[in-house]
């Protein structure tokens, strides 16, 4: 047994611990292939079985059915990993059935979705990538696995690092938006966060990333949709952020459930073969999504479920979540030849390396501490650091004549919404380790500010647990409380209303063909602006909505998203000027669904600009940029930019430098942003791309010189077959507060050889 550490992780130190230093990649591989060379067939297939939980482990063992099959593959040691069994009791229950019953004693991972923390809750995915803060989304992801970790789990199925410019699609509110550059950087900072610099430490698990690849490019943002791009956006959009989940250390990989040039991911030797394994060296192992190995089926991709294990494993998925494809067809597969022994031999040893990694085999109970479990959960210096998340997740769209912040003890404020009173919704989707109710509301977090504060709910979200088709609400239409509200805003020097989505109205499955507010909550916001123009609309979503007319008439709006378990402190930090908001959005607000999917770094198509006839890439009937663009948020000073300088270094090299001045009242972050466009090459480029940000701050009358360098990795791009190019040509940049607003300049790089 390994020693069991005492006393609270400071997770503030980001420090992890052994018992041992990490072993070289020779001592592990040396260990892989003896353990390998006493595997019997089946028991190396039974290590690509990932079973979900199936029976209530404090209850007997089960004695018939599916659940005794899987409890005797257990026994047998024909399972590799378990996923939904959680906390340190249930999973030393199953860990010593593996480890104390099978022949070889081969210990599991334990899987389960930890996307935005396990028990105590950080922001939802979305949310964090606003804060453009990569230190900050690091420590969310080291919050997340040290709770996680402490209950027994050694293997989250994030981060989802899926681009996707859709918010239609429910799963965007999982990801980092729409960007590739953010995306990769933020791919990076979960994967430190989740892994640490030691992953034999009893406080760091294996990460995951998914969904490989193109999932978040669903046509109609319909979940689980056919996707169909071509490779330059492929190599340039899609698989970035993949690629810096790799080179950071990632272990395991997630497949998707999408075709992808007709071929479903789950069965692409292309994607996980030729490009992962091959071209970037991979050498942690590939699961599937839940069932996606059984439903290449469905898509009339397979015959059945052992053609599906035959083309899912010789395609380089090495572990089936769920299908039974691989337990109950593989061996067959392998004495009939269709599968040789070589690709279920590497499977395992990707496997079986992890699991060394993690240190399971010098203590396979390593994370079933209960003591442990106990201090950690809940713990008061995670609740800090997911506030701190928080408040650096929220954007402040539109702040027109200085409404916010509010002044405390000073103002009369109304606070109107359901959604202002609901300890629920807040956590947001994907919270399925964590405690319902559990949220700070925002009312409660308005508390001690010492306004006179009083509410009304205007109307409700959803009506009641009844109300729940599939966990997602049915709108209301009741308005009955709409009189309430409006005496209520009559007699207020300030309205805050709080509208927006339910929390499981994002989310897997929970893809909407609308992006406005669900139910009447629309017809509440302008019977109270008819009572009171003062408006503070704060909104509780998990993607981008379309709000024209509130961006038109109300005078300030801030972005809050699903913040998780200190939501309601956040906001009311942020509300009342003792937080300074700093978040940029991550994905563009579309003006109209009409214009979804929609993102700033469109191509520029041969018509662009108006012309004096109708035939140039235009609406009739809407304007062609987003409501708010990407990269877009406001702060309660004023940030000036000025001294734009752009000097060639060398061939591949450009140092561009710019004046960044606070020349507000108050101190405040800005997050400085660097766009490129390469003019003129071989295949065309967006209008601008992202490539370099920097997050800092000034105090008032504070100037900051900010230093971006651009070097071939910045400067190049792919081509159709995978090929990176840096081409010749002039190159137009922009550096500015965000994608749509910044100082202009340019430069030329010249042939290879030549000099600046």
């Amino acid at each position: 047994m390994t020693n069991k550490f005492t006393g609270v992780l400071l997770v503030f130190s980001i420090v992890t611990f052994s018992c041992s230093q990490p072993e070289t990649i020779d001592e592990l591989d040396v260990k892989v292939n003896d353990l390998l060379a006493q595997m019997t067939l089946e028991e190396k297939i039974g290590q690509m079985n990932l079973y979900n939980g199936f029976w209530d482990i404090t209850g007997p063992a089960p004695q018939e059915g599916d659940a005794a099959k899987k409890y005797a593959d257990l026994e047998q040691g024909y399972v590799g990993a378990m996923l939904n069994i959680h906390g340190t009791e249930n999973v030393r229950k199953i860990q010593e059935i593996a480890v104390n019953q099978s022949r070889l004693g081969i210990p599991l991972l334990f899987g389960y979705d930890i996307i935005h923390g396990y028990k105590t809750l950080s922001p939802i995915p979305l949310a964090e990538a606003a804060s453009w803060d990569m230190e900050a989304i690091e420590m969310s992801s080291r919050v997340a696995a040290t709770e996680a970790s402490a209950a027994g789990i050694n293997w989250t199925f994030a981060p989802m690092v899926d681009i996707s410019r859709d918010a239609r699609w429910g799963r965007v509110m999982e990801g980092g938006g729409e960007d590739p550059y953010l995306g990769a950087k933020i791919a990076s900072a979960r994967v430190r966060g989740f892994q640490g610099d030691d992953l034999s430490a009893a406080n760091t698990i294996a990460a995951c990333a998914k969904h490989f690849a193109g999932y978040g490019f669903a046509e109609a943002g319909r979940d689980y949709n056919t996707v169909d791009i071509g490779t330059i956006t492929l190599y340039n959009e899609v698989l970035p952020p993949f690629r810096s989940a790799v080179n950071q250390g990632v272990r395991t990989i997630m497949n998707s459930f999408n075709i992808l040039n007709g071929i479903p991911a789950t069965g692409d030797t292309f994607l996980q073969r030729d490009i992962l394994k091959d071209k970037w060296s991979f050498n942690g192992f590939v699961v599937s999504d839940w069932g996606s190995t059984g439903e290449m089926i469905t898509h009339g991709y397979a015959r059945d479920l052992a053609h599906a294990a035959a083309l899912a494993a010789n395609a380089g998925s090495d572990m089936d979540m769920e299908s039974y494809a691989y337990v109950n067809h593989l061996k067959a597969q392998v004495d009939s030849g269709m599968v040789d022994i070589a690709v279920i031999d590497d499977a395992v040893k990707r496997i079986l390396r992890v699991k060394f990694e993690l240190g399971l085999f010098d203590d396979p109970f390593r994370y079933c501490d209960p003591e442990r479990e106990k201090e950690l959960l809940y713990h008061e210096e995670h609740q800090q650091a997911v506030r701190d998340m928080a408040r650096k997740s929220m954007v402040l769209l539109k702040n027109e004549g200085n409404l916010l912040p509010l002044s405390r003890g000073r103002q009369k404020v109304a606070v109107i919404g359901a959604l202002a009173d609901d300890n629920n919704s807040p956590l947001g989707s994907w919270r399925i380790s964590s405690d319902d109710s559990t949220a700070v509301t925002l009312l409660e977090g308005m508390e001690p500010y010492g306004a006179e504060i009083t509410y009304a709910k205007g109307a409700d979200l959803i009506t009641g647990p009844a109300t729940f088709l599939n966990n997602v609400p049915i709108n209301q239409t009741d308005k009955s409380e709409f009189r309430q509200a409006v005496r209520l805003a009559r007699r207020s020097d300030v309205v805050v209303m709080v509208l927006g989505e339910h929390g499981f109205q994002s989310g897997e499955g929970r893809s909407r063909t609308r992006l406005d507010l669900p139910g009447v909550q629309q017809e509440l916001l302008e019977a109270v602006f008819e009572a009171n123009q003062n408006i503070v609309l704060v909104l509780m979503n998990g993607r981008p909505l379309a709000l024209p007319w509130a961006a038109e008439h109300v005078p300030a709006i801030l972005e809050t998203w699903h913040l998780g378990t200190q939501s309601g402190h956040a906001i009311a930090q942020v509300l009342f000027g003792e937080y300074n908001p700093s978040g940029k959005l991550p994905m563009s607000f579309p003006r109209s669904i009409g214009q979804v999917p929609i993102s700033y770094n469109r191509y520029n198509t041969g018509r662009p600009d108006a012309l004096d006839i109708v035939f140039w890439s235009t609406y009739t009937d809407e304007a062609i940029d987003p409501l708010f663009p990407f990269g877009h948020g406001l702060s309660y000073t004023n940030f000036e930019y000025s001294n734009l300088s752009v000097q060639l270094v060398d061939k591949h090299r450009v140092e561009i430098k710019v004046t960044v001045s606070n020349e507000g009242r108050v101190a405040g972050e800005e997050v400085t942003q660097l766009y490129i466009r390469d003019v003129v090459a071989s295949v065309a480029r967006p209008i601008k791309e992202l490539k370099g940000f920097r997050k800092f701050h000034l105090e008032p009358g504070q100037s900051e010189t900010i230093v971006f360098t651009l070097t071939e990795n910045e400067l190049g791009f792919f081509d159709a077959k995978g090929n990176f190019k840096v081409e010749p040509g002039k190159f137009q940049v922009m550096v500015g507060t965000s994608s749509a607003e910044g100082l202009s300049g340019e430069f030329t790089i010249g042939p290879v050889g030549d000099q600046p």
